[in-house]
């Protein structure tokens, strides 16, 4: 409910109509079969505009809805290492697991337990979670370095490319270019190829 006695007005298409009294623009948006929707009650006098309040919420309803579904919330998902002496294989597949996690935008987080006497051979542990990152280091860095705690050793991984590793491959294939052009232009490059001829 509007309850000052004058409105500054804009209509159903966005013209500014001016300061009128807030009957005579109540009267409008009923005869335009729409809403008078009060949109800067700070100004003075406020301003107010004719439109479809229902179809405006609607609407924005919508746009929460889209924006919603396109945003990724990031998760910590736990992958699970039994054992120290892991096989090469099995290990692959946890990687290409972490892998698809790190590619849709999520932390992963190792876990490797310690039983019995795998406990004395801690280094063991720490030579898994080296692999591991050097696999991983083309998407990945390091968000939290292996610790121990208790009989568990972790580590935890964040999505994210190295720049060193991004830049290589574009600078390669630029390097032989200018050196095979360079031996076009030599001329004593030409004349010997001329004289062999």
């Amino acid at each position: 409910m509007i309850r000052v006695p004058s409105v500054r007005l804009i209509d159903e298409n966005n013209q500014q109509v001016g300061i009128i009294d807030t009957r005579d623009a109540l009267q409008k948006a009923r005869d335009a079969g729409m809403d008078l929707v009060e949109v800067a009650p700070q100004s003075s006098p406020p301003v107010c505009r004719i439109m479809d309040f229902g179809k405006w919420m609607y609407q924005q309803r919508k746009k929460e809805q889209k924006a919603k579904a396109h945003r990724h919330e990031t998760e910590l998902k736990e992958i699970r290492i039994r054992t120290p002496k892991i096989g090469e294989h099995d290990l692959g597949i946890k990687i290409q697991r972490a892998r698809d996690f790190l590619g849709r935008g999520d932390r992963v987080q190792f876990t490797l337990r310690f039983r019995g006497r795998e406990l004395a051979h801690i280094d063991e542990g720490q030579k898994v979670f080296q692999t591991i990152r050097t696999s991983l280091e083309d998407i990945s860095k390091v968000d939290q370095h292996y610790r121990f705690e208790g009989r568990r050793m972790t580590m935890t991984l964040a999505p994210g490319v190295a720049p060193a590793k991004a830049a290589k491959p574009a600078g390669e294939p630029a390097k032989p270019a200018p050196s095979s052009g360079a031996a076009r232009s030599d001329p004593a490059a030409s004349a010997e190829t001329g004289a062999a001829s």
